[in-house]
């Protein structure tokens, strides 16, 4: 049990503090930074870290299984409000 212990603590020192976050928490820290140092027209987004291909890396969450990107002039998608149903 103390091999184990011993372990699995040496496998969370490997991660870093940011990387044990859950991404939208870590998201929005990126966020409020960036609208602090006055950034406009951003786009902060939660990709799997395989699927990274050329998009810049702000952060990493979820134990390294996920990465947020930045993306200048861009901003979110606005919500579409839905379709009216037919009566």
């Amino acid at each position: 049990m103390t091999l184990l212990a011993a372990a699995f603590a040496l496998s969370l020192a490997a991660v870093p503090p940011s990387a044990q976050k859950p991404c939208e928490e870590l998201k929005s820290e990126i966020a409020a930074k960036l609208d602090a140092k006055g950034v406009k027209n951003y786009l902060l987004e939660v990709v799997p870290a395989a699927d990274i291909k050329d998009q810049t890396v702000v952060g990493s969450c979820d134990a390294g299984s996920k990465k947020i990107t930045y993306k200048k002039d861009a901003s979110p998608a606005k919500p579409t409000a839905p379709a009216p149903t037919p009566k």
